[in-house]
């Protein structure tokens, strides 16, 4: 059973979120503990192990960019950064986890790293510039911008995606699916080159 099947939801990305707290809300009180005290042993299993996919559903489909991962895992993609085997493959090798840097932000990104680099030795020597402290600042405000850009895209993919489900367009689907895929990448890199920055001005 799947997350939405779980909701009792067609495979879609743009969800009434007030209407799936309801539906959880409901759904929990008819799964709890309490319910099946005396009830069997076998009973009380199957009775946590529905509350545990319920939580697992709801945590899952309450968050829009979890939702989304979600989709494209059921289609059988999984996001190079955001795989759990990708973390556990690193932490192995002791590597870093593969980036996928978009083509768009290589020279921003470089630049980036330079003043990040710049930044580290300055703190080494004691010392606080506050040009670069400026110019750290502007780039994160730049990558916040374009953080928030990817959110409102990533919903006009929704709109696509759903209505390719409607409309049982397999070639709207894929293009919609590569595209979310692309811009989840992006994003997660946004967010990284952001979380640096925020780093290295504390």
């Amino acid at each position: 059973m799947t997350y939405f099947e779980v909701f009792s939801l067609p495979t879609k990305l743009a969800l009434d979120t007030a209407s799936l707290e309801k539906s959880f809300y409901k759904l929990s009180r008819e799964f709890h503990p309490d319910r099946f005290a005396s009830k069997s042993a076998e009973e009380q299993a199957e009775a946590t192990e529905k509350s545990s996919l319920l939580n697992d559903a709801y945590r899952t489909l309450r968050d829009p960019i979890r939702r989304t991962e979600y989709l494209l895992e059921l289609e059988g993609i999984e996001l190079e950064e955001q795989s759990v085997k990708a973390t556990e493959s690193a932490r192995a090798s002791g590597t870093e986890k593969k980036q996928i840097v978009p083509p768009d932000l290589l020279e921003e990104a470089f630049e980036l790293n330079m003043q990040l680099e710049e930044m580290k030795m300055a703190k080494q020597m004691g010392d606080d510039d506050p040009q670069l402290r400026k110019d750290l600042e502007a780039a994160k405000s730049n990558f916040t911008a374009m953080l928030d850009d990817s959110q409102k895209q990533l919903e006009a993919l929704w709109t696509k995606w759903d209505a390719a489900v409607d409309t049982d367009d397999a070639t709207a689907k894929s293009s919609s699916k590569d595209a979310m895929v692309a811009l989840l990448n992006r994003r997660s890199y946004l967010r990284n080159l952001v979380r640096d920055v925020n780093a290295a001005l504390e």
